[in-house]
Formats: structure tokens, sequence, C-alpha cells
């Protein structure tokens, strides 16, 4: 605390933040029952760096500022998902004001981080296994866990390593060493510039599965991400000259929902009962608030009207103002360009295909979500003040293109 009082006590440079003593207390509790003294101090520093901030806007008080957002959302009130897993500090869609990166550009970018989170949650395992971390001490998981983590964690990785060039680096040893294997190549992949993952774990308690929480769904926001680049691009491409490319970009999309199957397999192994223990805190945030997944349902065809009034689109306000505001659609742009006679023949064949594959995936991936939940959750209701598996279960048959 000591380090803390001195950065407000001086000039509170944001380069010199004391982030080390601030995590070590969020670690030491977990963030729903840090002390309310050490909360007061946090907020003392928002203060400050927020007073600087319309006269420097560089990349350190940028960082300090979305820092400090993250860590006092429950002091504030305002905890919810985009918090929870720290997105604005990925530079994750979590907003209105977030950037509409070109998809092409953001591919390696995408997959460098997917490499880097899930190789971390790895090596946080393995540190934990070799009791030379005390982060998150309670109900940690047996060797054989451990091992079945590390084997699908690999898994998880294989086809962004493959897509960089670099599955190679990547040994057929144990399940710990290629998980070692894949952490060393996710250090290398780290650019001038990149998000501080350190920064984006801060449990709301101290039990160990929370980490693996926490990194899968960021992965899995990363992951939606990138299909949301991929389908936007896809209906520029319909609503454009060249309509028939737009099969690349839904079968890229298609592809990394199908690649990102064992996230969930991974996310099987947390123990109901640590996961149980942990969601007692994060009461307020929950995946119904997730943006990305919102942005991808909506950008495929327009929600029902009963859907878009529903609290899966009123928990993401700027997306239903989109939809509202007649944003485009793949299933909008793909009719007009068979109508106006732009996309025929065996590449209009080939889109429909692409459409379909990919309604496919995302109907998979609704299946397996429910059957997980079910499994975690029961029946008992879902963290963001909703049904739970029932509401799951409800939507998991909605259309992803009108047939």
């Amino acid at each position: 605390m000591r380090p803390l009082i001195h950065w407000l006590s001086g000039p509170a440079e944001p380069r010199s933040f004391p982030y080390s003593v601030v995590l070590e207390e969020f670690h030491r509790t977990g963030k729903h029952f840090v002390g309310k003294g050490f909360l007061a101090m946090l907020d003392s520093a928002r203060r400050a760096v927020t007073s600087r901030a319309a006269d420097d806007g560089d990349a350190a008080t940028r960082q300090l500022t979305a820092f400090l957002d993250v860590a006092l959302d429950k002091w504030d009130g305002r905890y919810d998902y985009c918090s929870y897993l720290a997105l604005r500090l990925l530079r994750l869609p979590c907003g209105s004001d977030d950037p509409t990166p070109a998809a092409m550009a953001g591919r390696q970018s995408r997959d460098r981080l997917l490499v880097r989170l899930v190789a971390d949650a790895l090596a946080f395992e393995l540190a934990a296994a070799a009791r030379t971390t005390d982060f998150l001490p309670q109900e940690r998981p047996g060797s054989a866990v451990v091992a079945k983590r590390c084997r699908l964690g690999v898994r998880a990785v294989t086809a962004p390593l493959t897509r960089l060039g670099l599955a190679q680096a990547v040994g057929t040893g144990t399940p710990a060493s290629t998980a070692a294997d894949v952490h060393a190549v996710a250090r290398d992949l780290v650019f001038p510039g990149d998000p501080s993952l350190r920064l984006t774990m801060l449990p709301v308690h101290v039990t160990h599965d929370e980490y693996l929480f926490i990194r899968v769904l960021q992965s899995y926001e990363c992951l939606f991400a990138a299909i949301a680049d991929e389908l936007r691009a896809a209906v520029a491409a319909l609503a454009g000259a060249a309509p028939g490319t737009a099969a690349d970009r839904l079968g890229y999309a298609c592809d990394l929902l199908r690649a990102a199957g064992p996230l969930f397999s991974l996310l099987a192994t947390m123990q109901p009962q640590s996961f149980r223990t942990f969601r007692q805190y994060t009461e307020g945030a929950s995946a119904i608030q997730s943006r990305s997944y919102k942005l991808i349902e909506s950008l495929c065809r327009r929600p029902e009207a009963d859907r878009l009034e529903s609290v899966a689109y009123q928990s993401v306000p700027e997306i239903q103002a989109r939809v509202r505001d007649g944003q485009p659609t793949i299933e909008q742009t793909y009719r007009s360009a068979v109508a106006d006679g732009r996309l025929s023949g065996a590449e209009g064949v080939l889109v429909a295909r692409r459409m379909a594959a990919f309604a496919g995936a995302l109907m998979q991936w609704r299946r397996t979500h429910l059957r997980l939940a079910t499994r975690m959750l029961g029946m008992r209701s879902g963290t963001g003040y909703t049904e739970g598996t029932p509401y799951l279960a409800a939507v998991s048959a909605t259309p992803v293109f009108t047939p």
C-alpha cells in the first residue's frame, strides 16, 4: 500500500504507477473482497490520472485509465461482463466507441492474442501444479485434470499457430512439455504496444478454476471479434461489385468457429463446485452482455422484434441501436445480390453453401454452450440477472438465417 500512497503524493505519472502492488492486493483476496480503504485510494488515483487524460492521451495514460476502470467496477456499481473480462484492456469490443478493424489486417493480431491467452492459462496450470505460485490457492485440481487441460489447450491453439506458421514449434512430448512449448511460442508473439495480459486477470475470488474461466471467456471474445470482422467484410462484399468474394469470408468465419471446439472442452474441465464457489460473486456479469456475439447474430440477419427488445439486446444498447438504424446483414445483401443478378451460377451456389455451413457451426456452438451450462448450472439462474439455462435453451434453436 505504501508505494501507492507514494505515487499519489507525487506527480502521479502513469508510467510509474505501482501496478504490481495493486495486483498483489487484488490477488490476495479476490476483487470482491478488496478493502474499501484501498479502493478509495485507487479512486483517488483515477481522479488524478483522469484530470490529465485530456491533455496527455498517451498509451500509458490510456492503459492506466482502463485498468482503474476495471479494478473499480464493483466500487462504482457498474460491474459487468466487459469489465470482468477486462475487454477494453485487451482491446476487444466492449462499447459504442470501439474501432472497426479491417478483417484482413486483424487476422494475425487476433490469432496472436488467442494463442497468448490460452498459453497463459496453461502456464498458470503448470505453475500451480509445480507449487511455484500461491495465486488462487483454493480447490486446485489434481494432476490428471492438469494434464487434460494441457492437452486440450494445445489443441485449442493448433489452428491459430498453423495460420501463424508456428505449429512446428510445439513438440509431441508430454502434455506438460507441449504446453510449455506453447507458452514459449506465445512469449515471442508479444509485439510492441500489445496489451499486457497480467493486467487483465482480476478474479473475484481465490478459487483456482476462475483463472481458466476468465481466460477461456476472453479467448472466445477474441474469436467472436474475429468472426464479426469477417462477417462485416462478407456484408460489404455482397453489397459490392464482387459479391462472390463473400464466400471466402464466410468460409474463414466458419473455420474459426469450428476450430474453437477445444475451448469448450477445456472449459468443461472446470470443477462444478469450484465454479459455483466463485460465481456467487459474479452477479451482474453474464455472457448475455457479449457485444461481439450479438454483433455476429445481428450481422447474419435482423433479429425478430421480440428478440431485439429482449434483455439480450437491451444489454448491448449500441448493437440494438445499429439494428434499429438498419444495419445491413448477410441475409439482406445476399438476397439483393441474387435479385439484382450480381450473384448467380457457381458463385451463388458457393456463397449459399458457405452461409449454410456457418449457420451449422453456430448452431452447434449454441448446443455445446447449452450442454456445458446445464452441467455447471443445472436449473440455477444465470449471473446476469437472466434465467440461465432455460434462456439458453429457448434461444439455441433460433435460426441463423431465415430458411
